[in-house]
């Protein structure tokens, strides 16, 4: 004989005429400066990561960027973390000055000529972004210089480091209700820094 299941059955009862319809009454919270980190993380266990191998061209590298609405691709290979690539590498003065200097076309370009490599990028520890504020994130970009910053996480039982989410400062500045749209960082900082003077 098996054992009675835990589950029970729950109580119901009729609808009845002139029942309404909950509608949504709040939306998600303000993002300020003082939120929590977490908040303007892009994490890569609740949206898929937007990636492209190292030999493909830049513009099919931008291309995946508007398609995937990103500015930022994780460059793959054979499941392995080659670096990262931006809207700024592929479409900036870098393309321009290589072609001049190695005496090539642009098409011959491929991600692999302008990524930024594994071994160059800074990780932030998933840790201590739990702990921190959005302003700390936006501190840090300005101190690197950088519209993106990557967050690594340590598995605990092999040790092993896994790239777990990525910031970016136009997305930032769109949850504190800014219009960032700019390759230029000073700049971007620049218009987050005045349009919160003005807010708060």
């Amino acid at each position: 004989m098996s054992a009675e299941s835990p589950h029970k059955p729950l109580p119901s009862h009729k609808a009845v005429p002139g029942t309404g319809l909950q509608q949504v009454t709040e939306g998600p919270a303000p993002v300020t400066m003082s939120s929590s980190a977490l908040c303007v993380m892009t994490d890569f266990r609740k949206v898929p990561v937007a990636t492209i191998g190292p030999d493909a061209t830049l513009s099919g590298a931008t291309e995946e960027m508007i398609a995937r609405g990103v500015r930022l691709l994780i460059v793959l290979e054979a499941g392995r973390v080659l670096g990262l690539i931006t809207a700024r590498d592929t479409q900036g003065e870098r393309p321009i000055q290589m072609v001049r200097e190695r005496g090539v076309r642009h098409d011959d370009l491929r991600v692999r000529d302008l990524m930024a490599p594994l071994e160059s990028m800074d990780l932030l520890d998933l840790n201590r972004v739990m702990h921190a504020e959005v302003g700390d994130i936006v501190a840090t970009l300005k101190n690197w210089g950088r519209q993106h910053a990557l967050v690594g996480e340590k598995d605990p039982a092999t040790g092993a480091t896994h790239i777990r989410g990525v910031f970016s400062a136009t997305q930032i500045g769109r949850q504190l209700g800014l219009q960032v749209q700019t390759f230029d960082v000073a700049r971007t900082f620049a218009e987050i820094q005045s349009a919160l003077s003005k807010k708060y």
